[in-house]
């Protein structure tokens, strides 16, 4: 039997163009000789489709869908996601399900038994969890049909009473095969494939895995969807971030021909085992997930030009790096806002690097509007002395200046913050922290030097200064970072055990840190929770960002 693997890119609601994407690759398979291709979860809406599930017509519109689908499925088989109906009078009014299409019809439906209910997810508030399982029959074969979850969680799991294949290997299936929706994180990878391989080798059975690839708004998802044999070894897989399909041949013993069939029509062929990824491993596959959350918000948004606030430091520079590599630099400008504490080599600095990057760029200098405003505040200020309303007073300028220009000219402007600076309050509400989209905001600043350093892997983009110098706000004479924060190696230390790891003082503390200043981190990480639930999307690249994966109370006590 020959199975395509289709790993595609969505987009949630549109089901003109995801069900046109989801016939041409029937097509290509069938042209191909293919006997089964399948697609990823939720394909027919694309993944997650959230409070949209609660509307009559959304779901009218999927099943609509599978109609079309099922329509051009003569001779071939197709496993395609998409919301079912339940048509028990208790529970969720809806399932998670994958559906076997054949010869023009519902040969079969499966449904996802392991709803997620953290981080991101929340499937529990939609979906009624399937309550029997059952292989599907296709040209001879039994196929254990999972949706995601479904296979990261073994029987062993204490999060988990029931694995739905413990119940579909009774029936002695021939193959596993997985649609999935796993979102991109710079640690889960590993842990994904060796979820999977433990399957493998559990069931002693072959899996099919076809994951999802693209991003929505603030989620990306990597694809690279597998195939792998009964031994735990992968026979093919495909690329990371980018839609492509494949085919492997299942054989009478249960175990897969070593042939791959990559279809035509400029889709990008699968690739065998990759040699071993060098030690730059996650900041590459960050570079590219970050690259196609901008790309796929812009496309899907219908946008075309981005703005960004060009200061000369590290992190407005690396946004408009990777703004110019996603988007073109002809659809990015840079403006330069420089004011009396603006040291001349932060302006040259930002200049350059737009030179470098062929981007257009505009400068206004914010001296004279600053002091407009100061002498407006006078007779309240009175004689008070120069403090962070000055300093927020410039940046609330800038973010006034930029946002203008983003008005006039339909520029989506790009935020700069750094997770770093958002954990801390180190930022501006309506200053820079304004933006349509967080492009860093998952970024420790660390990390934004490494992502810095990695983009000029081959040459200079960012100017070398602009890593080397230290970091400042340049809101006042001298300034630096540092002056407010402890020194970045050290509170990204602190802030990945508190948010990643969820460790408590204590516990950080037993780690080697300083009691006063971990007790000191924390009540700024929990005192500005109402700056962050003002902030934009921000593009998740961690296990735990701030946004939708992290709903803390603005007003709690808790170590504030």
């Amino acid at each position: 039997m020959k199975i395509f693997l289709a790993q595609q890119n969505y987009h949630i609601g549109n089901f003109e163009a995801n069900t046109e994407k989801i016939i041409a690759a029937i097509a290509e398979a069938r042209r191909e000789g293919g006997d089964l291709i399948v697609f990823s979860e939720l394909a027919v809406c694309g993944y997650p489709p959230r409070d949209f599930l609660e509307f009559d017509d959304f779901i009218d519109q999927a099943l609509a869908a599978i109609d079309r689908i099922k329509a051009v499925t003569n001779g071939i088989g197709v496993l395609v996601g998409c919301p079912s109906r339940n048509p028990q009078p208790l529970g969720k009014n809806l399932f998670n399900s994958a559906y076997l299409l054949y010869n023009n019809e519902v040969q079969g439906i499966a449904h996802k038994t392991l709803l997620p209910n953290y981080d991101i997810f929340d499937e529990y508030r939609y979906f009624e969890p399937a309550f029997e399982w059952n292989v599907l029959h296709f040209k001879g074969k039994k196929l254990a049909v999972t949706v995601c979850e479904d296979i990261w969680n073994l029987l062993d799991d204490p999060l988990y009473r029931l694995n739905p294949m413990d119940e579909l290997v009774k029936q002695q299936p021939d193959i596993m095969i997985n649609l999935s929706a796993s979102p991109f994180d710079y640690v889960h990878d590993d842990s994904r494939r060796a979820t999977i391989k433990q399957n493998v080798l559990k069931y002693k059975l072959p899996i099919i895995y076809c994951n999802t690839t693209g991003s929505q708004t603030e989620i990306v998802f990597d694809g690279g969807s597998v195939a792998m044999d009964a031994d735990g070894n992968i026979v093919a897989q495909l690329p990371y971030f980018e839609e492509a399909m494949m085919a492997v041949t299942l054989n009478e013993d249960g175990g897969f021909a070593e042939e791959i069939v990559c279809p035509s029509a400029g889709i990008p062929a699968a690739v065998l085992i990759p040699a071993q990824l060098d030690a730059t491993k996650n900041t590459a596959k960050i570079h590219q997930a970050i690259i196609t959350a901008i790309r796929d918000y812009f496309s899907k948004m219908n946008f075309r030009k981005a703005i960004v606030a060009s200061s000369g430091g590290i992190d407005s520079a690396l946004v408009l790096a990777l703004a110019c590599e996603a988007l073109g630099p002809e659809n990015v400008s840079a403006l330069l806002l420089p004011s009396q504490f603006s040291t001349g080599h932060s302006v040259d600095d930002a200049v350059q690097l737009s030179v470098n990057l062929n981007n257009h760029y505009d400068i206004i200098k914010i001296k004279d509007i600053f002091e407009t405003f100061s002498t407006a505040l006078q007779p309240i200020f009175k004689d008070l002395p120069f403090s962070v309303a000055e300093e927020n007073l410039q940046s609330r300028i800038r973010g006034t200046l930029v946002m203008a220009l983003s008005n006039k000219f339909g520029s989506i402007l790009l935020n700069t913050s750094n997770k770093s600076e958002l954990a801390t309050g180190y930022g501006t509400l309506y200053g820079d922290m304004a933006g349509g989209l967080g492009v860093l905001g998952d970024l420790y600043k660390q990390q934004i030097y490494a992502l810095a350093r990695y983009i000029n892997r081959d040459k200079e983009i960012i100017p070398v200064n602009i890593i080397n110098k230290a970091p400042s706000a340049e809101l006042r004479p001298g300034q630096k970072d540092s002056d407010s924060l402890p020194e970045y190696d050290v509170l990204d230390g602190i802030l990945y055990l508190y948010i990643e790891r969820r460790l408590g003082p204590k516990e950080i503390i037993n780690l080697g840190f300083a009691p006063t200043l971990v007790a000191r981190i924390l009540k700024l990480v929990n005192t500005n929770e109402y700056k962050r639930n003002q902030f934009c999307p921000i593009i998740r690249i961690s296990p735990k960002s701030f946004g939708i994966g992290r709903r803390v109370p603005i007003v709690g006590k808790y170590l504030s």
